[in-house]
């Protein structure tokens, strides 16, 4: 087995994709190592996580950041120190900038709970309840500058069912962003899908 590659997470909230990516690297087969979390909110849960599994951790708040270009300055230095190749988005609720993007692209990937280009952005499970669409589930994509829109990597769907509220639509496509997110992080790495 070649060495593993170096993944930085950025997060923003509970860190539960997080938690199923620390769990995938715990695998001795599985081809990548997280170096770095960072996060722009210092009581995210996913840096819990994080110091569970003693893997580093870094709060680098965007408040403290005059524009969006300096906070991603921050960000990008923290992950070059940290030797990151490639970086995964788990809940990070900040919009990159073009700059910023440009620097990682193809080796940055995000993850968002709907079957992209359907319902990009936030309160993604009420509007597909409000479209009435029968399936629902996430998306791994390719980050680019504009939002939600990067090429897709891998997709899993799950029914939407009668009397579903957005919490319960969310909770059974939450089930499968654990399982689609680590998959899909490995098909990048082996090089099976590319930018």
């Amino acid at each position: 087995m070649s060495a593993k590659r170096k993944v930085g997470v950025l997060v923003s909230g509970r860190g539960s994709n997080l938690k199923s990516l620390i769990e995938a690297c715990a695998d001795v087969n599985y081809p990548a190592e997280i170096v770095i979390v960072i996060s722009n909110v210092a009581s995210a849960g996913g840096l819990t996580h994080a110091s569970n599994a003693h893997i580093p951790t870094k709060v680098i708040p965007h408040k403290s950041y005059a524009s969006r270009e300096t906070f991603d300055e921050a960000i990008d230095a923290a992950l070059r120190d940290a030797g990151v190749e490639l970086v995964c988005e788990a809940g990070f609720m900040r919009i990159h900038s073009e700059a910023f993007v440009r620097k990682w692209q193809g080796r940055i990937i995000n993850i968002h709970p709907s079957l992209l280009p359907a319902f990009k952005g936030t309160h993604v499970h009420e509007q597909a309840l409000t479209a009435g669409v029968k399936m629902s589930g996430c998306t791994v994509h390719f980050v680019a500058a504009e939002v939600d829109s990067g090429p897709i990597i891998a997709q899993s769907a799950v029914p939407v069912l009668d009397g579903d509220t957005p919490d319960t639509l969310a909770a059974r496509v939450l089930e499968e962003e654990h399982k689609l997110y680590p998959l899909a992080l490995k098909l990048v790495i082996e090089g099976r899908v590319r930018f």
